[in-house]
């Protein structure tokens, strides 16, 4: 009687949301769970062998952005700067999300999955002032910058995003050139 009805929610809901209230939660929370083990489970540089000369578990943290920029200024304004720009996507994403008017499912898809990731990483900077990073792949010593499950979600979202953006501009040519 006064449990909501399912079917009046998701009439009442609309569709390109789905993705944001089921794709996001799910970043968000493994994002901390896995960042949460690797902290209590493994020591600062610590590194697990999984495949040889190629990836590993190496737990870093991270006090700068992507490839550790910004890592080396001061912490009283390195913090408040990357909580800002964090915040400040996170609206801009949101807004894109409530103005976007097409069709397409692939990009609420990806807008959930960079959303999450940007909270994923902005919680972390919240809590720890750094970012936990422990994905470390390599080719022998060649190191790829480590990264996480929040930067993953970010990634894969900005690669659908494009994915979607370069879809949406031949549909909309082929029905210009149809017209």
């Amino acid at each position: 009687m006064f449990a909501p009805d399912a079917t009046r929610l998701s009439k009442g809901l609309d569709k390109k949301y789905i993705p944001l209230f089921t794709y996001m939660p799910v970043i968000i929370i493994l994002d901390q769970l896995v960042k949460i083990y690797v902290d209590k489970t493994m020591y600062l540089y610590q590194s697990i062998e999984v495949l040889e000369n190629f990836f590993h578990i190496t737990y870093i943290r991270n006090k700068g952005a992507a490839f550790g920029i910004l890592s080396g200024a001061n912490e009283s304004l390195r913090v408040p700067f990357f909580l800002t720009v964090s915040a400040i996507a996170i609206v801009v994403i949101i807004y894109t999300i409530y103005t976007y008017r097409e069709e397409s499912q692939l990009f609420p898809f990806s807008m959930a999955l960079i959303l999450g990731g940007a909270i994923g990483n902005m919680i972390d900077r919240i809590r720890l002032g750094e970012v936990i990073d422990f994905v470390d792949v390599h080719w022998y010593t060649h190191h790829w910058p480590a990264f996480n499950v929040a930067d993953s979600a970010i990634t894969i979202g900005v690669t659908l995003l494009i994915i979607n953006i370069l879809f949406e501009h031949k549909k909309v040519k082929t029905e210009e050139e149809n017209a």
